[in-house]
């Protein structure tokens, strides 16, 4: 497979009154056609950034992005984005906010076609018998589920994912997973995701790209997710290498984290004493009662 999605040297900087700020120095990636892959890193990395500098929502300050040989400039209907947030608009259906793109779309279409594309991916998503809802009617989940019908029903060239999966509860997104993967295998489209979990990573991508932390974040390592498609979670999480793969990941976000963000050292018995004996815990209220109870000597 040839280079799809090409990051030349991207560069993204902030101008602050103490001066600019890189965010992301010269971050390079090349993606194949069809491939899956994911961003994982430390909070505020920039993963997101170039996320929304490959969408088209945030200006790049250098480098380029070239998607299927030509350079982006600027949003556009080639890429289909799926947020954290369904961004769903209270006063439509279900149905009615996957038209939205749809009608933008395909304009030469008839009503019914455009009808037909917004049934077909609600129904692969399983809300075919919720289409006619509004988002006040709809589950967490199904919300989400709105607005990962809306990405894929545009064709995009590109489906890009910014932890669509990261407000929800631990079975919700494990099902929602799932339901990405199926849909996705359908036409293999190319896609680039944002995520901070470890094993979503492993169960989704070809390939994670590990970022350095910012500022001036780059690519730190990328590591090959060679699992079998398609893809079950008891059968990967079961395979040989998934714990060797697990590690490595982990390993590198360990080597990343901040002094601040990595958990303090374990304390002796005698400097826990010490510690108690100098800064000792506030008093709960039971025992605020019974010290007063008792008369100082």
């Amino acid at each position: 497979m040839s280079h799809y999605l090409i990051l030349d040297q991207l560069t993204k900087t902030y101008p602050t009154p103490e001066g600019p700020v890189i965010i992301v120095r010269d971050f390079n990636l090349r993606i194949r056609k069809g491939e899956f892959v994911c961003l994982i890193g430390h909070s505020g990395c920039g993963k997101s950034t170039v996320l929304s500098m490959v969408a088209g929502l945030n200006d790049i300050s250098g480098g380029a992005i070239i998607l299927a040989g030509k350079e982006l400039v600027g949003p556009g209907p080639d890429r289909g984005v799926v947020f954290q947030s369904p961004c769903l608009l209270p006063w439509l259906t279900a149905s009615e906010n996957v038209m939205l793109g749809i009608n933008q779309v395909f304009f030469r279409a008839s009503k019914r076609e455009r009808e037909q594309i917004a049934e077909f991916y609600l129904n692969v998503v399983g809300l075919g018998d919720s289409r006619h809802r509004k988002p006040a009617e709809l589950s967490a989940g199904m919300k989400q589920r709105v607005g990962i019908a809306r990405a894929f029903a545009l064709s995009p060239k590109m489906l890009l994912l910014d932890e669509p999966f990261g407000m929800l509860d631990s079975l919700t997104r494990f099902e929602l997973q799932q339901a990405l993967l199926d849909l996705w295998r359908r036409d293999q489209k190319t896609a680039l995701m944002v995520t901070h979990d470890v094993d979503e990573a492993l169960f989704l991508s070809d390939r994670i790209v590990m970022m350095t932390n910012g500022p001036e974040a780059c690519v730190g390592d990328i590591l090959e997710v060679d699992f079998p498609r398609p893809r079950h979670r008891p059968e990967v999480m079961a395979h040989p290498i998934y714990y060797r793969l697990r590690e490595h990941l982990i390993a590198f976000l360990e080597k990343q984290a901040r002094p601040t963000d990595r958990a303090p050292a374990p304390q002796s018995p005698a400097e826990r004493e010490a510690n108690r004996t100098a800064d000792p815990l506030p008093l709960t209220a039971e025992e605020w009662q019974l010290a007063e109870a008792v008369p100082p000597p």
